[in-house]
């Protein structure tokens, strides 16, 4: 049995070691480690490890991740071929993979699409209005009941991101939820689970929230159930989707006022441009704020670093947008990073390392080019065609309205008037908006008058 065992291994590892370029393909990386490959250089900085095969092999390549085959596409000019194509190429059996590895959710006792048409409907038109005006609600209470303590006669010491993800994360499970005993606490389970999420997407959670049952919650069992979906189905898709419709907002929050209070600038910009509005309610009907806009994309461009993959289904013929063709294998996995390009392309975005709060302002989607040609994707933090994220409208208003809020109702300064905001955890890659390695300590006290900005 043991010599078996070492045979079919030796077996394993020669077949995963012996694959060679073939006519027409990418360039081929396998690295040094037989079946592994640059799985732990991946897994330690996707970035910089991104960049380097970039330089290396340029705009496509295919590397060996622990077995697995993946091409990296680069060509933001060609990135049509990949999102447009349904019938060669496939998300869903890779995304499903990704649920069971950190929620145990089998979506064979669900129907996608029909799921997404449910919370397509739940957050829009109407809905969406109920949940916004639910939620805040809930932030005001947060933000100016439970900071009481925190009067214009005395400053509060807190960190930013510690601030920003308890507040708007508290404030949105009140609104899904409507549990107002416990909210503090499932905000530390969530904290524990999500620190783990490089990790368990290579295992198996357990953890789940119970939760007493409101009017969405309600709703959203109500679909479960007409899907045929057991109970513990349930309780993980619920844990599902508490988890996507939080993960974002909180660290988009800290990341836009980090980059806001530490360049003076764009603060007086965005402050000057709220100072027009009698009150948040006229603010967010409003579809003019060009400052705040630009100011958010800016952020989102060197934050947002979602990756976006597909399964090849069968073999297929890439033809980039240069011409140049390249084969792709069945069974391998096909991978952007808009990252890299466009957003943080020097070509694309002059300086792109450099916070600039109006790089987008006054701009169309027709002022970006790279290699004098007119680019359809120059920044994407939500992904591309039918698979991006459905809460992205609820996710501005949580952003607009959470921001508002603090330069209205609190003064916000930083501890340390040099402070920079920290760098990226490099283990966040490929999950959304990037959160911080470190914090951004700043203090903060209530306005004498509201308003007062």
């Amino acid at each position: 049995m043991f010599w078996t065992i070492i045979l079919l291994l030796t077996i394993l590892v020669l077949l995963c070691t012996t694959r060679t370029r073939q006519k027409n393909e990418p360039p081929l990386d396998k690295g040094l480690i037989p079946w592994l490959g640059h799985a732990l250089e991946f897994k330690k900085d996707v970035a910089a490890f991104l960049v380097r095969m970039k330089k290396k092999h340029g705009d496509i390549f295919t590397v060996c991740l622990a077995g697995n085959y993946v091409t990296v596409l680069l060509d933001p000019h060609s990135f049509d071929a990949v999102i447009n194509d349904t019938t060669a190429l496939d998300y869903s059996l890779l995304r499903d993979k990704l649920l069971r590895r950190i929620f145990s959710l089998q979506l064979s006792e669900l129907r996608p699409v029909e799921e997404r048409k449910w919370m397509e409907q739940h957050f829009n038109g109407l809905c969406l209005s109920e949940l916004r005006t639910s939620m805040n609600v809930h932030l005001r209470t947060l933000l100016l009941g439970d900071h009481q303590d925190c009067g214009p006669s005395g400053w509060k010491n807190v960190g930013l991101y510690s601030l920003c993800h308890s507040l708007l994360f508290r404030a949105g499970y009140l609104t899904l939820f409507e549990r107002k005993d416990n909210d503090a606490a499932v905000h530390q389970e969530f904290l524990r689970f999500d620190s783990l999420l490089t990790d368990v997407a290579r295992s198996r959670s357990r953890e789940s929230g119970a939760a007493e049952e409101s009017s969405w919650q309600q709703s959203y069992h109500r679909f479960l159930q007409q899907q045929r979906a057991g109970a513990e189905t349930q309780t993980r898709a619920s844990l599902l989707q508490l988890w996507t419709t939080q993960c974002n907002v909180g660290p988009a929050a800290f990341w836009l006022l980090g980059y806001l209070l530490t360049h003076p600038e764009a603060m007086d910009a965005v402050r000057s441009e709220v100072r027009h509005f009698t009150d948040q309610d006229d603010y967010l009907r409003q579809s003019k704020t060009p400052v705040f806009d630009s100011t958010l994309s800016e952020t989102l461009r060197l934050t947002a670093a979602v990756m976006i993959k597909r399964a090849v289904l069968q073999d297929k013929t890439l033809r980039m947008a240069s011409g140049q063709e390249y084969q792709l294998r069945q069974g391998d996995i096909v991978c952007l990073f808009p990252l890299l390009s466009p957003q943080m392309d020097p070509e694309i975005h002059r300086d792109p390392q450099i916070f600039k709060y109006d790089r987008f302002l006054g701009k169309d989607k027709d002022a970006f080019y790279k290699g004098n040609r007119r680019l359809k994707y120059y920044t994407m933090p939500w992904g591309a065609g039918r698979n991006m994220s459905m809460f992205l409208t609820s996710f501005l208003l949580g952003v607009h309205r959470f921001v508002f809020l603090f330069l209205t109702h609190l003064d916000l300064e930083l501890c340390d008037p040099l402070a920079s905001v920290p760098p990226v955890n490099p283990n966040r890659y490929g999950f959304g908006i990037l959160q911080p390695d470190g914090d951004l300590q700043v203090r903060y006290r209530l306005k004498r008058r509201p308003r007062e900005i």
